[in-house]
C-alpha cells in the first residue's frame, strides 16, 4: 500500500507528466453547440496534430498483472493507483517519459477481458480500444506467476491483428527460475518477450530500448519543430517568478471536478471536452484514478480533472477506494478552480457541504454546478411542479453560506446543456483569484469604510492603520493594526463583504493576516 508521501509525490508529478490532445472550442455559448458537435471538433483538431504528436505507447493486459505499477515505474510517478485488488484502473491514464533522446507518451489502461458482458468491464474495454487505436506501439503485460488462460490468447491475437509493434512484458519476474519460466509465454505468438519486475525496476531498460527501436524516428522537420518548441518552453519556464505565491504567468488553468459519488462528474467532464474520456455508469464509485483532459477556450488552456467521488472514511471499504479519495483531495488542492457538482434531485447534502468546505479551506476558487437540472424541471416525471431556479438557489445558499462568493450554474451534463456558461465562469473566477489591488487603492478604500457599523464587541475591535495585498491565488491581505489579536469572525466577514463590493474577487475566498504595529508576528 502506498504511503502518504508516495501519494503526495505522485500527485505533484501528475500535472507535469500528463500529455493529452488539446481540444479547441471557439464559441460554446451558442445553444446549438452540443457535446456531439464538440466531439467532432475534437476529432478534427486531434487529426490535424497527429503527425507532430509524440508517439503513444499503450500498456494493456488482463486485470491485476501490474500494468499500473509498470506505468508508474516508466513515468517516475505515482500517477496510477496501485493495489492488489483487480480492476483498480478503469479509465485511460496518460503520462510521458524520455529515453535515449526520444520523447514518448504512455497510456495506462484498465484490465481487458474481451467479450465481458458486464457494464464496467465492457466500458474499460472500450477505453482500452481507444488507446490501442491511438498507439504507435503496444506493451502487453502478463503475470509470470499465473498460468496462461484463454483471455490471454484472445487479447494477444487482437493485438497482433492490429499490425502495430507489440512487446510482451512478463511481469513479476524475480530470480533465474522465474526468468526461465517467462520463456513459456512465447506461446502467445508475440516475438519480443521481456522478463521484468515493475516493482523492483528489473529489465526496464531493455524494454525501453526495444520501444525506442520499434517506433521509427520522427522526420527531421518534425524533430526541428520539437526542438524549437522545447526551447521556447524553457524560455517561458525560466521567466522570473514574483515574490508572492500564485503570481506568475499562467499557461494552464487546472479545474478539479469534485463532489459525492454518482452526481455526474464524469458525465460533466465528457460534456465539457466533447469526448468519452471518462467511463460513465449508474454505479457509484466508477471513477477511481483522476482523469484529466485539456480544452482550449478563448485562447486559454483549461485542464479539467475528473476526481473520484469523495465520501466519508467509514464508507470506503476497499483500499482502491480509500486511495482514490485521498488522490481526489490532492488534485483538489493542486487546482485553481473547483467545480462542486451537486445532484439537483437529491439537493444539498451534508457530504456536499463537507466537500465544499475542503475547497474553501484550501483556497480554491469555487463554482457550484447544479447537475441534472432537467430532471427536476422539463423532464420531471413524479407529477410535482417544476423546480423554481430562484427558490432552489436560495436554499442552496442557505446550506452553503460559506460559499456565498461562488457563482451557481444550473445545467444538464447528460444533455450537454450549459457547458458554455461553465467555461466562461471558469475563465472569470480564474482571473479574479489572481487580481491584485494596489496599496494606494486599498488605503483609499479604507478611508471610505465606516467600521463603526461592523457588528463586533468593543473588546474585539481593532484599529487598522493600513492594509496591503500580499499575495494572489487566493487574494491575501495583511492588516497592520494597533492590537495583536485574531480578527473577530463578524469583523472579518464585514471587511470581506466590503472588499468584494469594491473590488469583486468573484468565486474566490479571501484570506486575512493581522500584524500589529511594532510586532513581527502575524496571525
Amino acid at each position: 500500500m502506498s504511503t502518504s508521501s508516495e501519494i503526495e509525490y505522485g500527485h505533484s508529478r501528475s500535472r507535469s507528466t500528463a500529455q493529452h490532445e488539446r481540444i479547441e472550442i471557439s464559441d460554446p455559448s451558442r445553444p446549438e453547440r452540443t457535446s456531439q458537435t464538440l466531439a467532432r471538433r475534437h476529432i478534427a483538431a486531434a487529426s490535424s496534430r497527429q503527425a507532430s504528436a509524440a508517439p503513444l505507447v499503450a500498456i494493456v493486459g488482463r486485470p491485476n498483472v501490474g500494468k499500473s505499477t509498470l506505468f508508474n515505474r516508466l513515468t517516475g510517478s505515482r500517477r496510477s493507483i496501485v493495489g492488489d485488488e483487480p480492476g483498480i484502473t478503469r479509465d485511460r491514464i496518460y503520462g510521458s517519459l524520455d529515453w535515449a533522446g526520444r520523447h514518448f507518451r504512455l497510456v495506462d489502461t484498465g484490465g481487458i477481458v474481451p467479450d465481458d458482458p458486464e457494464l464496467i468491464p465492457t466500458e474499460i474495454y472500450n477505453q482500452a480500444r481507444v488507446a490501442l487505436d491511438e498507439a504507435a506501439a503496444i506493451i502487453m503485460v502478463v503475470d509470470a506467476r499465473t498460468e496462461l488462460a484463454s483471455p490471454d490468447y484472445d487479447l494477444a491475437r487482437l493485438l497482433i491483428r492490429s499490425g502495430k509493434p507489440v512487446l510482451l512484458a512478463v511481469n513479476k519476474v524475480e530470480g533465474d527460475t522465474m526468468a526461465a519460466a517467462a520463456e513459456n509465454f512465447r506461446t502467445l505468438g508475440i516475438r519480443s518477450v521481456f522478463p521484468i519486475s515493475s516493482e523492483h525496476g528489473l529489465g526496464i531498460g531493455e524494454l525501453l530500448d526495444a520501444i525506442a527501436e520499434a517506433i521509427p524516428e520522427p522526420p527531421e522537420e518534425e524533430a526541428e519543430i520539437e526542438e524549437e518548441g522545447s526551447s521556447g518552453d524553457e524560455e517561458a519556464g525560466s521567466a522570473p517568478l514574483h515574490r508572492t505565491h500564485g503570481e506568475f504567468e499562467q499557461h494552464e488553468i487546472s479545474v478539479a471536478i469534485i463532489g459525492r459519488p454518482n452526481v455526474g462528474k464524469s458525465t460533466l467532464l465528457n460534456a465539457l471536452t466533447g469526448t468519452s474520456r471518462a467511463i460513465v455508469s449508474p454505479i457509484a464509485g466508477t471513477t477511481r484514478d483522476a482523469v484529466d483532459e485539456v480544452v482550449e477556450f478563448e485562447g486559454k488552456q483549461l485542464r479539467f480533472v475528473d476526481t473520484a467521488g469523495i465520501r466519508r472514511k467509514g464508507k470506503t471499504k476497499l483500499m482502491a477506494e480509500k486511495l482514490s479519495v485521498v488522490m481526489a483531495r490532492r488534485h483538489l488542492e493542486a487546482g485553481d478552480v473547483a467545480l462542486l457538482v451537486i445532484d439537483a434531485i437529491a439537493g444539498v447534502t451534508a457530504s456536499d457541504a463537507t466537500i465544499g468546505g475542503y475547497a474553501h479551506e484550501s483556497g480554491r476558487s469555487v463554482i457550484l454546478i447544479v447537475n441534472k437540472w432537467d430532471a427536476v424541471t422539463t423532464g420531471r416525471t413524479d407529477g410535482k411542479p417544476p423546480a423554481d431556479r430562484k427558490i432552489y438557489e436560495a436554499q442552496l445558499r442557505r446550506e452553503l453560506k460559506y460559499l456565498d462568493y461562488a457563482p451557481v450554474v444550473f445545467l444538464s451534463a447528460l444533455e450537454g446543456k450549459g457547458m458554455g456558461r461553465v467555461l466562461h465562469e471558469v475563465l472569470a473566477v480564474a482571473a479574479e483569484r489572481r487580481k491584485r489591488v494596489s496599496t494606494g487603492q486599498m488605503n483609499r478604500f479604507l478611508e471610505r469604510i465606516d467600521f463603526q457599523r461592523a457588528p463586533v464587541p468593543m473588546s474585539k475591535r481593532i484599529r487598522i492603520f493600513y492594509m496591503t495585498q500580499a499575495a494572489v491565488a487566493p487574494p491575501t491581505f495583511i492588516l497592520f493594526t494597533d492590537r495583536d489579536i485574531k480578527l473577530h469572525f463578524a469583523f472579518e466577514r464585514f471587511l470581506e463583504n466590503q472588499i468584494r463590493a469594491a473590488f469583486g474577487f468573484k468565486g474566490t475566498p479571501i484570506w486575512f493576516k493581522v500584524k500589529a504595529r511594532g510586532s513581527g508576528n502575524s496571525e
